[in-house]
């Protein structure tokens, strides 16, 4: 097609073909969610693949994070990022706790560990950060902190399936960590979620939590939501689990071909791989300094966009900009420099294993020209 739009990402979708004796299988037992058996054979084959202990599957992303906090009973402040997706924030004020934002580390755009001794009080609980682009933050440094003061670590890791330190998977870092099976994600279930936790009676409070506070058909034991996978969104799981490392790899290549490319372009800075780290290649971010560029952030991103490529400042604005919470002492832009000057600059280039050749010479062409 000569107009086609190149979009940010596209999801990994299983075969059709693949995909109906599933759905046959799934009508033939009539029983489409509440722990059924696609749901129980998924966090079975994710716990093999993402060597995890314990999961426990969601309807988003989203859920996880908000239930992990109640699990952990988690109140007062929580010290958090504001380079990251909304719903990271979201789920404290859901759970009416204070966020508070400490900046960012340049490199990594991870939370800057030397950032949080001093923005810890009396109030503080836990500390939320975030794998930014599937990038491992400092674990090692953050659960130093967090055990020297106390506190729980909860890893939004929603970016950062199947990424591993030394072999380790980092989702056995903290306390807990939560993933998101969003269509956009490496790994997706159309939408979906998990949050993994290391012992057996938290994956039982998490179930519980998970299902209303279900203990029985007449117990309820805790205020729990409603945030179960059905059996066709986990039978789809079932079959992209299969291809996820196909993807891996092919999105790899694609990281290799723009990194090649891109070394030499004044005014463009990219992440590098980090040793010892299995990468999942989730995005692509690129930073634009204006002045060696010779072109503003904003318009390279609207270069592109009229060539049909649709690039991502993600994430911009910050979470802290938002009206919600942009009243929050920790939110002041004084206190986030680093933070700032990343969301001013970033555009996250497509990056998905359906790119072809031709694709990949075009966006190219957008930032190189």
């Amino acid at each position: 097609m000569e107009n086609k739009v190149i979009t940010v990402t596209s999801p990994l979708l299983p075969s059709l073909d693949d995909f109906i004796p599933y759905l046959q299988d799934i009508w033939n037992r009539k029983w489409l969610t509440n722990n059924g058996h696609y749901h129980q054979e998924l966090e079975k084959a994710l716990c093999e693949y993402l060597k995890v202990p314990y999961i426990s599957l969601f309807t988003n992303g989203t859920l996880p994070l908000m239930c992990a906090l109640q699990a952990l009973r988690i109140t007062g402040e929580v010290i958090t990022t504001p380079y990251s997706f909304v719903a990271t924030t979201h789920s404290l004020w859901w759970n009416g706790i204070k966020p508070v934002f400490v900046d960012i580390d340049p490199v990594t755009c991870n939370i800057d560990p030397e950032k949080i001794e001093s923005a810890i009080t009396p109030k503080t609980t836990a500390i939320m950060p975030v794998h930014v682009y599937g990038k491992p933050c400092d674990t090692e440094r953050i659960q130093e902190i967090a055990d020297k003061y106390g506190l729980k670590v909860i890893y939004d890791a929603a970016h950062a399936f199947g990424v591993e330190i030394n072999g380790r998977s980092i989702l056995n870092e903290g306390d807990m960590s939560t993933l998101s099976f969003h269509a956009t994600k490496v790994y997706n279930t159309i939408e979906g979620g998990a949050l993994v936790c290391q012992d057996e009676k938290t994956k039982q409070r998490i179930d519980y939590l998970r299902n209303f506070g279900f203990a029985g058909e007449t117990t309820i034991v805790a205020p729990g939501i409603n945030g179960k996978m059905d059996e066709v969104r986990s039978a789809y799981g079932l079959l992209n689990l299969k291809l996820v490392d196909m993807a891996i790899e092919t999105r790899r290549q694609v990281a290799i071909k723009y990194r090649e490319t891109l070394a030499g372009v004044n005014g463009i800075k990219f992440m590098e791989d980090m040793p010892g780290i299995r990468h999942n290649y989730s995005y692509f971010p690129i930073f634009v300094d204006a002045e060696k560029y010779g072109m503003t952030r904003d318009e390279l991103y609207f270069k592109m966009k009229e060539r049909n490529v649709l690039g991502r400042r993600y994430f911009y604005p910050l979470i802290s900009e938002f009206s919600t919470y942009r009243g929050l002492e920790s939110a002041n832009p004084v206190n986030l420099p680093v933070a700032h000057e990343v969301a001013d600059s970033v555009i996250c280039l497509p990056m998905y294993c359906g790119l072809s050749g031709k694709e990949i010479t075009e966006i190219l062409q957008c930032v190189v020209k």
